[in-house]
């Protein structure tokens, strides 16, 4: 998914060729065969990732109605129309000024949500390098400053520094398993005040550990979003 995917992401959106080999921006050397190589058969497109292309749109904001391109990777399921509005109605007094998180961003629909709505500061962090290269071209098309970082959602959680964030928006691919995880290295770096954005499969979800309380939850068939609150030192 990493190669195929990104570079012919890549090439879509930024126009230009992506070396072979490379991911976030890093080459590999390329090797050198003393003797002629059959060409390759391309690999097949997979019907999943097929169905995963289209456009997700902002909901709010100054930037409402912005169209997104979703980059068609396997798992790729951008949080959808309704979950997105019910979420930001939740933290409508909350967005402005926050410095916010997308950890698992592919389109970048909750990320560029808040910097429509106007957060002072958004992260997003994609591993697919092209991806990532989509998120940056939608970011210089629509003016806004935002951060991308192409790499694995926990190795990335190790080297943030503490106390970043206000605002986390954790979505990450349900097969994946990752979201115990995310949720156990995932606290150091927000603020004492944070809120905590979950979306998961329906039905029963991973919680985090104690010092968060349930804010408000939405379940639709194909997803269950939870918005949780931190508590302060005195009430936790």
């Amino acid at each position: 998914m990493q190669g195929l995917w990104g570079r012919s992401w890549y090439q879509q959106v930024c126009g230009r060729p992506v070396a072979s080999g490379s991911l976030c921006g890093m080459s590999k050397p390329t090797r050198t065969s003393s003797g002629p190589t059959a060409p390759s058969s391309p690999k097949p497109v997979p019907a999943a990732a097929q169905r995963g292309a289209g456009q997700v749109r902002i909901i709010g904001g100054r930037l409402r109605g912005s169209r997104l391109p979703v980059p068609p990777l396997s798992g790729l399921r951008p949080s959808s129309d309704r979950m997105r509005e019910t979420l930001f109605n939740w933290l409508m007094h909350e967005t402005a000024g926050a410095r916010c998180l997308d950890l698992f961003a592919g389109s970048g629909a909750l990320g560029f949500e808040a910097a429509s709505r106007g957060a002072a500061r958004v992260v997003m962090v994609e591993r697919d390098i092209g991806a990532a290269a989509g998120l940056r071209a939608s970011a210089l098309r629509l003016k806004l400053d935002v951060d991308v970082h192409c790499g694995e959602a926990l190795a990335w959680l190790q080297q943030a520094p503490p106390a970043s964030f206000d605002i986390a928006f954790v979505d990450p691919p349900f097969a994946a398993g990752l979201l115990a995880e995310v949720l156990q290295r995932l606290p150091r770096l927000l603020s004492p005040r944070a809120w905590l954005y979950v979306e998961s499969a329906p039905g029963p979800s991973i919680a985090p550990a104690a010092g968060w309380q349930l804010h408000r939850e939405l379940a639709t068939r194909q997803a269950h979003g939870r918005l949780y609150r931190r508590l302060s030192p005195a009430s936790a």
